[in-house]
């Protein structure tokens, strides 16, 4: 524990202080008397050294220690290594169970892994908490160390202790054999040369203080600053208006919202063009292989009833790409990649008819789109009204209906019919729009169980006359939906990062600091944060200017 001690030469030093703010005298003698000072932050009193901390300065000296900061990081490190032995949840497109997925695909381990949260390791809150942490850590350490630096730099004494000078990095004393004033003239000469700033003591001349590239000291923690604004900028992504990375799967003509937000892309037509055999090499003939996929995306604004469940949103087209890899649509910040296409065909809408069994009579057809459907339709004088929807039909353990997905894969509708000759509360009834075996065979089983409940009478049908009243899409393209407006800032962060190490790493701060006592004792002290052979080396070179010859390794405190 340091004692708040005034130094002889009168000055009142805090509690913490290593070297005497005014003449540098060491306070604290914890090394040997001929051993180099501890010159790290000047030897200034740091809040964290406070001798009767209270519970806020407990938790600054907690985040101020560097080793707390490498643990840290340490930790971090390994957190994120754990992060990539699977692949996380959100690098999946309609991953609908994330559990049975990763037990299939990965085993015991991979529901292990999927179970403890690993699968989601970059947006759990353990992981958001030591980049916070981290960033805290930052903060205090920078503010601890560089506030108390910077007072010490900005008010340096130009005549320092004799003991402060024996006891730096680079020391010597010799007697002058020529007038001190203009030996002091030579010598001052020479530093300039060497771009060093040189202050002398207003009062006789005789002590000096010579100083350049003071500027390097902050190199560390202008880092800091650019790693804050990283960190920062990597947590605002967790912020949906500032990032998105989403999926979005579009037949032909289909028109869909991209997940929170207030925009809607259509794909007006995909395109895909394959090598010939005369394109590929020999190993790869008669393959097809895709050259150019191509969707022709219209980008749309919700303006008006976006919210609203019955009323169809407002859209006000806003762009229009022909999207490509590496050619994506942008708009605002928003960008439309084109990431896969899958060649299936998939049933778009159909115009069914509606048929009365008892009188042959047929009625419609009517518009019925397979995804988004209105929820009531003209036909004839009937009016349907739409009940129930399943987009990939199937029946669960006890013979319920049921959706297996959201994709519509196997629609099926129930719809409810009014009109003359029937009941208020209408008859009800299944259709199936994809005609394959089965589902003719689950329409007829349905209907007929809706019968036996009194719903409906069987009276009526649905049929679709020919292929021109049905709609296909041959190809589906996924789009990589992507926001990103953190990017820049994660980029100046990083390049404000840069500047702070190159400033650190390729200047030196250099001090040197002379007193000339009785006339002729001529004692000067250098330090520098790193190279001293540099430093002792311009020492050397300009006391040699002077007259005074002296090897560079002779100035080396710190070898004896």
């Amino acid at each position: 524990m340091f004692q708040n001690t005034k130094c002889e030469c009168g000055h009142q030093n805090p509690t913490g202080t290593v070297l005497c703010e005014a003449c540098g005298k060491p306070l604290v003698e914890d090394l040997p008397l001929d051993s180099p000072l501890e010159m790290r932050y000047d030897g200034v009193a740091r809040r964290s050294q406070k001798s009767n901390p209270s519970w806020i300065d407990r938790i600054w000296n907690f985040f101020s220690s560097v080793k707390i900061a490498v643990w840290l990081i340490v930790i971090t490190l390994i957190g994120a290594a754990l992060g990539t032995i699977y692949p996380q949840e959100s690098s999946f497109v309609n991953l609908y169970d994330p559990a049975q997925y990763y037990k299939d695909t990965y085993g015991t381990w991979g529901a292990i892994y999927q179970f403890l949260g690993l699968s989601r390791t970059y947006e759990s809150w353990w992981f958001i908490g030591l980049l916070v942490m981290i960033g805290t850590s930052l903060v205090v350490c920078s503010l601890d160390r560089v506030l108390p630096l910077y007072k010490a730099l900005s008010k340096q004494q130009v005549r320092k202790h004799m003991t402060f000078l024996k006891r730096q990095q680079t020391a010597f004393e010799t007697t002058l054999e020529i007038d001190a004033g203009e030996w002091m003239q030579r010598f001052q000469r020479e530093l300039k040369r060497k771009r060093y700033r040189v202050w002398v003591d207003p009062n006789d001349g005789t002590a000096l203080l010579a100083e350049k590239n003071r500027f390097s000291r902050w190199g560390p923690y202008i880092n800091h600053i650019g790693l804050i604004v990283f960190l920062l900028a990597v947590l605002g992504r967790a912020v949906p208006a500032w990032h998105m990375d989403a999926y979005v799967s579009l037949d032909e003509g289909q028109i869909k919202q991209i997940p929170n937000t207030q925009y809607y892309v259509k794909n007006e037509k995909f395109t895909v063009e394959y090598y010939t055999d005369d394109e590929l090499p020999e190993r790869l003939k008669g393959t097809l292989r895709a050259k150019l996929y191509e969707t022709k995306a219209t980008l749309y604004e919700c303006t008006a009833d976006c919210d609203d469940p019955v009323k169809e949103p407002v859209l006000t087209q806003v762009a229009q790409h022909d999207i490509q890899v590496n050619s994506p649509l942008s708009y605002e910040g928003l960008k439309l990649y084109q990431y896969n296409y899958d060649e299936r065909i998939r049933l778009l809408s159909v115009k069914p008819k509606l048929i009365d069994t008892q009188t042959g009579e047929t009625y419609g057809p009517f518009e019925l789109p397979m995804t988004n459907p209105p929820l009531t339709y003209e036909a004839g004088p009937y009016t349907l009204k739409l009940s129930n929807l399943f987009p990939d039909f199937g029946l669960d353990e006890y013979n319920r209906p049921m959706t297996k997905s959201r994709e519509t894969i196997n629609p099926a509708f129930v719809f409810v019919v009014t009109g003359p000759g029937i009941a208020a509360d209408g008859e009800m009834y299944m259709y199936f729009p994809l005609p394959s075996a089965d589902n003719k065979t689950l329409q007829s089983q349905l209907n007929e169980s809706f019968r036996k409940l009194g719903t409906n009478t069987g009276r009526f049908s649905f049929e679709v006359g020919d292929m021109q009243n049905v709609e296909f899409s041959l190809y589906n393209s996924t789009l990589n939906v992507r926001v990103d407006r953190a990017m820049p800032f994660i980029w100046v962060g990083a390049a404000i990062s840069m500047i702070g190490l190159v400033m650190g790493f390729y200047w030196q701060h250099r001090r040197i600091w002379l007193r000339i006592d009785d006339g002729d004792k001529l004692t000067i002290g250098a330090h520098t944060n790193k190279n001293t052979y540099g430093i002792r080396a311009e020492v050397a070179a300009a006391l040699g200017k002077t007259g005074i010859k002296v090897d560079p390794k002779a100035l080396d405190n710190r070898r004896n």
